[in-house]
Order: C-alpha cells, then structure tokens, then sequence
C-alpha cells in the first residue's frame, strides 16, 4: 500500500479523517484456482482532529476477472470499476485499534466494505473502499 486515507461519512461517529504515518504493509496470494485473491493489510493512520494513532487491518477476497486481470497487468486497456460491480467481488472486513478514547467506538464495531478499482493515465492504480458498519435490527 502506498497511501490510505480514512474518512467517515459527514453523521458518522466517532467521527474520523486520517491519514497513513510511516509503511503499511499488504500480504496478496491468490488462491490456486486463480479464481481469486486473498488480501491481509495493515497500516498506521493519523487521525488530523485528535492527532491520535490508529491501528487498522483488513482482510478480504477480490475476484480475478478479466477486467482485474486487465488492471493488475497494467494494461492500456484497463477501466475503472464500480462499487458493487456484479464482475468484481471485492469485499472486506476492517478492525480499527487506538488508544485515544473519543476513537474507541471503532473498535467495538464490525466493519465491512465492497472496493473498486481506479484507473487514471500516469497515476498508480488506486483500491477505494466503502465501509459500513454492521448494527443489530429490529425484530
């Protein structure tokens, strides 16, 4: 990973606008099928209104399409995709870990998201998540 930037929804709370500190790291094999790929990241974000430290991690699966196929390969050819692009699975869970109380909320909730992939001419491929927190119904 080369930036991640972590940003709430105008209403959410805790609310969040971080940025990444020093390396982060992601660890992506593909399964032996090829059918798709595994993703274990991790990284450190600063938080720019309490300054605080938060750790974050996410695992997921991205489907190898041929339109992945087309961006990971670097191809001329490769278009962005969409949120919630019926070719692409691409799903995640995020946990968050800090130590600044106004924060701590994040690390109670459970977190998933769906990505899509952003491709710009002359700029690195970008990986955009949208995230939701899981909460409990109604019966």
């Amino acid at each position: 990973m080369t930036n991640i930037i972590v940003k709430s929804e105008p209403g959410f709370s805790p609310s969040i606008d971080a940025e990444a500190v020093g390396s982060a790291n992601d660890y992506i094999h593909n399964d032996p099928n090829g059918k798709h790929m595994r993703l274990d990241a991790h990284g450190v974000v600063k938080d720019k209104v309490t300054g605080a430290l938060i750790y974050i991690n996410y695992t997921g699966v991205v489907g190898i399409t041929p339109e992945v196929g087309l961006i990971l390969g670097g191809s001329p050819d490769a278009k962005s995709t969409d949120f919630g692009d019926s070719s692409i699975h691409s799903v995640i869970e995020m946990r968050f870990e800090t130590g600044e109380e106004k924060l701590k909320d994040l690390e109670t909730g459970v977190f998933v998201g769906a990505g899509r992939f952003i491709v710009e001419q002359g700029k690195p491929v970008t990986v955009e998540y949208k995230l939701s927190m899981m909460v409990k119904g109604s019966a």
